[in-house]
């Protein structure tokens, strides 16, 4: 009778045991959930940057394939015109007399 309540005490600790490494320990639950919600995470923010890598794939097969595109860009950022092209620039009228004001102060 003694043997069998020292295995039954053996078995209860070594269940406390194992219950403790399945909720707690290292690889346990715990550190799963945290595991996964940092894969969810990573998903996300892998399907942000590939919809990015999309739209930058599209925009060099565009600048490789289109002249219009490379024509757009050199008028938009480099303020580039066509030959024979003329340049008007409309200008609000407030900003003009706000320039003009500012003129006649530096005179």
């Amino acid at each position: 009778m003694r043997a069998l309540r020292i295995i039954v005490l053996v078995l209860i600790a070594l269940l406390a045991w194992l219950q403790y490494r399945l909720w707690v320990g290292n690889g346990g639950a715990r550190e799963v959930a945290t595991l996964e919600q940092q894969v969810r995470r990573q998903a996300r923010d892998n399907a942000g940057l590939k919809q990015r890598n999309d739209t930058l794939a599209a925009e060099v097969a565009d600048l490789k394939l289109g002249e219009a595109a490379v024509e757009e860009r050199a008028r938009s950022e480099l303020g580039m015109i066509k030959p024979g092209e003329t340049f008007y620039r409309v200008v609000d009228s407030e900003q003009s007399k706000d320039e003009e004001a500012k003129s006649l102060d530096e005179q």
